[in-house]
């Protein structure tokens, strides 16, 4: 497929006088970063990276102009590299896509080879993409918890944040592999939702407080944390013995004040996910799991789709905290 000359809409992210801003342009192949293989996006997806990084929130873009969406599902328009051929379906989540190279919010996108996944039978494009790097993480995050002891005998389990993209996926995720899920939330208004993903008990966010005391009731198993902050300090407290905290967010705040008490009279453990620089080995079996036993049941009801003009209010939402779930783009 020739497209080397051929317009098309992108979402591009500038700095004008310090204001950053994103814009919906018409581009060309030419004008995008280098790499072996096009893809004709079919979808992408909106992350809380992705609203830092489209409002200037943090310093997520390391150059500007750049086409943003760190997510992209489509198939191969054109590759120079063997391993892909024009048809194929891919996706492509982490790595610079978004950050340094121009991203998923384009009808094209031109990657290297070595970020490219080739889609698992059992998903498609736009189920990819409800997924993204949100569902990739929560997957990661209970594989990590499963490969240090979490069993569905331990106990329950719980995950913070769960009305957001990690956190919703991740309550599905553990549901539908039997575990006892516990799902934390400041939105009274979303039980319903949660319990319908498979929570078996909602606990309100106002319940990790800040306490003087280095230990609390031993209570879960293990524990998806998107949050991170005085969130991530009260699991600490809270783990039962040789239990662990999956840790990849940090909406909550950065810093971490606790002790080291419950890591060495409880066992604790502080596992860091990072979805990023995840080696393709792991990455290939993560997404070969969320096309099989992790894949959840209520996929379709996690996605709210819109298109690039929807974006704007997008970012807003989840800077806002006020996002349910995913928003997945079609760019096609």
């Amino acid at each position: 497929m020739t497209v080397t000359h051929q317009s098309f809409k992108a979402f591009r992210i500038s700095d004008s006088g310090g204001s950053v801003a994103g814009a919906i342009v018409h581009t060309t192949l030419d004008e995008l970063s280098s790499g072996d293989v096009v893809i004709a996006a079919a979808y992408s997806s909106v992350n809380y990276k992705d609203a830092l990084a489209a409002t200037g929130a943090a310093k997520i873009l390391k150059r500007m102009p750049l086409v943003g969406g760190i997510d992209v599902a489509g198939t191969v328009a054109s590759s120079t590299d063997a391993r892909f051929r024009e048809g194929d379906e891919v996706l492509v989540t982490g790595y610079d896509l978004g950050v340094a190279n121009d991203g998923g919010y384009s009808a094209y996108v031109r990657v290297p080879a070595d970020w490219v996944v080739k889609i698992p039978a059992g998903l498609a494009a736009r189920d990819a993409m409800t997924l993204g790097t949100a569902g990739f993480t929560a997957a990661r995050s209970v594989i990590r918890l499963e490969q240090n002891g979490l069993t569905k005998g331990s106990g329950p389990v719980i995950v913070t944040g769960a009305t957001g993209g990690v956190g919703s996926i991740a309550v599905a995720i553990l549901a539908g592999l039997g575990y006892q899920v516990t799902a934390m939330t400041g939105k009274d208004a979303e039980h319903g939702y949660l319990k319908s993903l498979g929570a078996t008990e909602i606990l309100p966010r106002s319940a990790a407080q800040k306490s003087p005391r280095p230990l609390e009731k031993a209570t879960w198993a293990g524990a998806v944390d998107p949050v991170g902050g005085e969130t991530l300090a009260w699991l600490t407290r809270t783990m039962s013995y040789g239990a662990s905290i999956a840790n990849s967010g940090l909406t909550g705040g950065t810093e971490l004040h606790t002790t080291v008490v419950p890591f060495i009279l409880r066992g604790v453990n502080l596992l860091g996910i990072d979805s990023v620089t995840c080696p393709m080995p792991p990455r290939l079996e993560i997404w070969r799991r969320l096309a099989t036993d992790m894949k959840p049941k209520m996929l379709a009801s996690i996605a709210r789709e819109i298109d690039l003009a929807g974006l704007p209010d997008a970012f807003a939402t989840l800077a806002a905290g006020n996002a349910r779930g995913r928003f997945i783009v079609r760019v096609s």
